[in-house]
Parts: structure tokens; sequence; C-alpha cells
């Protein structure tokens, strides 16, 4: 039902549309008639102004170009007058401009001048001493190049006299004298004498053969140390030469290996069997440091094993500490001497000053008794004589001289046994 209604409701409003638009168009059409006729009139009088204004445009464009031309003309004289009016005036101006700068420049130059003549001064002195300093500066260089010339030959020279005492050092006799002259020097060095506190080269025979010890150094209570020098330097200088690190390895082995054969070889001559007043055991001096350590770098029990054999193992710092050792033990015997000595003389003195202490108090007794026998004198002279001589003035005789009189002492001597609080 409510369907219907609506179908109904439309087709009743567009027929109501549709009647309207009748009506309209029915009553408006006289009126769009008029409307087109009165268009069509003002299209014709559009046209026509169109057409006057393009006239009166070229009229203009035509009036623009007279003017255009006249004021060419015009402003060309004009331009033209004004120019060479301007350049008269520019000329004169720049003139007197040019005159005045002039003035100005060279007021301005001098005041330039002025500013910079300290600087330029300075300048001129900088540049004369930057002129002695490169002066020194050549001579230095100079001098410095002479001086590494120098160093350099004196570098060859060294690198030359060291490869004659390597090739000096490889053979056995010159080793072992080197060794035995840097034992004498440290010897020396560390403030002992030569046949005093030490002998060198001194040879005892054995049942099995002589024997000689590159050094005996004395200590004290007559006890000896038995020096051996030794110098197995060939191994130690071709591995220095080695141009490789496995050659080296075995080069120093080599020479581990020697050392431990020389400690074997001074074990071997027992010393301290020999010497009787030698401890037992012998000092392996090696002339240098570095020869040792290269030694014990590589043998790990080489030093163990020597103090087992009785071989101590010696270099250069520790031989002089052991040499000053033996010193320090030479000084203490001095003392102790020393000691000894002023002991006796303590006694010697003690027994003198007895000696005169008994010579003084018998000295001291004979005074108190010439005291007491003094006295006794001058009582009785003082009694018994003096009386019968003052009698002779009193009989008339006449002295040339009083009597004095004489008095007693009263002070008597010392003790020399007295007490220290007596003393006091």
């Amino acid at each position: 039902m409510t369907d219907t209604f609506l179908i109904l409701l439309i087709l009743a409003s567009a027929l109501a549309a549709l009647i309207s638009a009748i009506v309209t168009f029915l009553v408006l059409n006289p009126r769009t008639v008029q409307l087109r006729e009165e268009n069509a009139r003002l299209q014709a009088e559009l046209d026509a102004e169109r057409r006057a204004a393009i006239e009166k445009s070229v009229a203009l464009e035509q009036v623009r170009e007279n003017l255009a031309g006249t004021f060419s003309t015009m402003a060309s004289e004009a331009l033209k007058h004004n120019s060479g009016e301007f350049l008269r005036l520019a000329q004169e101006n720049l003139k007197q401009f040019h005159i005045q700068a002039q003035g100005e420049l060279a007021q301005r130059e001098k005041a330039v001048e002025n500013l910079i003549k300290p600087i330029r001064e300075a300048l001129e002195k900088t540049e004369r001493q930057i002129q002695e300093m490169e002066k020194s500066r050549a001579e230095a260089y100079g001098s410095l190049t002479k001086h590494l010339e120098s160093m350099a030959e004196a570098h060859r020279t060294l690198q030359g006299e060291t490869r004659n005492l390597v090739q000096a050092l490889r053979r056995p006799e010159v080793r072992g004298q080197w060794g035995e002259m840097t034992l004498k020097r440290l010897a020396e060095l560390a403030g002992m004498v030569e046949h005093c506190d030490f002998y060198e080269q001194e040879q005892v025979r054995t049942e099995e053969g002589s024997l000689r010890p590159d050094m005996i150094v004395r200590m004290p209570d007559g006890r000896d140390i038995i020096v051996d020098a030794k110098t197995p330097l060939d191994a130690y200088l071709t591995a220095l030469e080695a141009s490789d690190d496995e050659s080296r390895r075995r080069e120093l082995e080599r020479h581990a290996r020697k050392v431990r054969e020389r400690v074997r070889e001074l074990s071997a001559k027992a010393y301290w069997q020999q010497f009787a007043n030698s401890p037992d055991f012998v000092v392996l001096f090696i002339p240098g440091e570095q020869f040792l350590s290269a030694a014990l770098e590589l043998d790990r029990k080489l030093l163990e094993d020597a103090l087992a054999d009785k071989v101590i193992l010696a270099t250069p710092t520790s031989f002089v500490a052991l040499l000053r050792a033996v010193a320090y033990g030479w000084r203490q015997q001095a003392l102790a001497e020393n000691a000894e000595r002023i002991r006796k003389l303590g006694e010697e003195l003690y027994g003198r000053v007895a000696t005169f202490t008994e010579h003084l108090a018998r000295l001291g007794k004979s005074l108190e008794s010439s005291v007491s026998h003094f006295n006794k004198t001058v009582g009785t002279f003082d009694a018994r004589v003096l009386p019968s001589v003052r009698r002779f003035t009193e009989m008339g005789i006449s002295a040339k001289k009083e009597l004095s009189d004489v008095s007693q002492i009263e002070v008597a001597a010392r003790d020399v046994t007295a007490t220290e609080d007596e003393k006091a």
C-alpha cells in the first residue's frame, strides 16, 4: 500500500514540473526574441567602436613617432651642448683634483716613509742578523760536516781495529795473554801489588808434573787463592759473525760446551791438593761478562756444576769484588795486629808509670824529711844563733846588712798515692 502511494506521488510531481515548463516557455518566448535583436544591435555598435579605436591607435602611433623624432633631435642637441660643458668642467675639476692629489700624495708618501722608516731599519738589522746567522750556520755546518767525516773515519778505523782484534783473539796464545793481562790489571785495579799481594805464574812441581796457575792471591793467615784465566772465545766470536739465528745458536751452544770443558779441566788439576794453604776451590776467570752470560743462557746448570766441581766462575766484576773482600780481610788483620801492638805498648807504659810513681813517692818522702830538717834548723837558728848575733849590734858593731827573718816551711809534699776523691 505504501509503495503504490509513493509511485503515485512521484508521477504527480513529474507531471506538475512538465506543465510548469510549458507555461514558462510560452510566457518567455517573446522576451527572448526581443533580447536577440538588442544583442545584434549592440554587437554592431561594438564593431564600429572597435574600428574607431583602431583608427585612433594608428593616429596616436604616428603622433608618437613624430614626437619621438623631435625629442630625439632636441635631446641630441642638448646632450651635445651639455657634454661639452660637462667635459670642460670635468677637466677643470680633474686638474684641480690632480694638483690636490699630488700634494696629498707627497704628504702621504712622506708620512708613510716616516712610518716605515723604523720598520725598514728593523728589517735591515734583521737581514744583517740573518746573514750573520746564515754565515755562522754555514761555518757550523762545515764544522759539523768535518766532525761527522772525522767520526766516520774514526768509525771505519775502529771497525778495522775491531776486525784485527777479533782476528787476533781467534789465536789461542793471544787469547791466553789477553786473559792473563786482564787478570793482572784487575788485581792492580783492586789496589794489590805484585809479589806482595799476589804472584803470577808461580810454578809448583808435583808427582804428576809441574803446575803453574796464572795467579795466586795471598790472604790473611797465610792462605792463598788460586786463580786461572780461561778465554774460550772462538765459538763466541763465530756466533757474533753468524748470518742467521740457527747458526748463531749452534755456535753459542758450542761456546757453552767449551766453557764447561774448561771447568772440567781446571777441576781435574785439583790445585787445592798441591797448595796446602789454599781453600778447596779454584777460581776460573773469564775476561768478559758477556762470555759467561752467553754460556749460562744456554747451559743453565753450568754454574751449579762448576761449584760442585769446586770451581768458581768469575768475571771482571765478581773478581774485583773477590779481591776487595781479600783486601778487607787484610785491613782487618792489620787492625788486629795494631790493636795487639797497642795493647803491648799500654802494658809497657803502665809499668813505666808505676815505676815513676814509686820514684815520685820516694822523692816526696825525701822532701818531707828535708822540710822537717829545714824547719828544725830554722828553729835552732832563731832560738840559738840570732840572739847571740843581735848582741853584736848592741855592743856597737855596725852592720852593712840587716839580718833577714827565715820562716819555716808549712806546706807539706802531696801524697802521690792519693785517691781519686782527694785529687778532685
